[in-house]
């Protein structure tokens, strides 16, 4: 099964100003969810999970200057068997989200980095997963 595009996250040095232009600019509805200055949106699609949240350093210590991807899979051990195993590497090993799924941050052999996340049944409206 092909992973699917499902989840971005937006980092902001300041959440509430973000937030406003988001909701101006896009007509974005936000959320609160998970930790104080986290917010959720299902406004951007179909089938798309966003958040916007505090800057962070999140992955190798690298500052996050871009949005985060995450593609949703079928198979998260077998993702990553196929990362290595076509020469990228893991970064961020494997974590559990309670409620949403278990995520892997890797670097491809082109040094993008990308998250893949195998969601549990019932996070989308079509059943979850990839």
């Amino acid at each position: 099964m092909p992973a699917r595009f499902r989840h971005f996250a937006i980092n902001a040095d300041d959440v509430p100003r973000a937030k406003r232009f988001y909701e101006t600019v896009l007509g974005w509805t936000f959320t609160p969810w998970g930790p104080p200055g986290f917010y959720q949106t299902r406004s951007a699609g179909d089938g798309f999970l966003g958040a916007l949240q505090g800057r962070r350093e999140l992955i190798a210590g690298q500052r996050t200057n871009a949005l985060e991807t995450s593609f949703g899979v079928a198979d998260l051990a077998a993702t990553i068997a196929a990362v290595e195993a076509q020469g990228g590497r893991i970064i961020m090993p494997r974590v559990r989200i309670e409620g949403v799924g278990d995520l892997i941050y890797f670097e491809d052999t082109e040094g993008n980095v990308l998250g893949a996340m195998q969601y549990d049944p019932g996070v989308f409206e079509e059943g979850g997963g990839a």
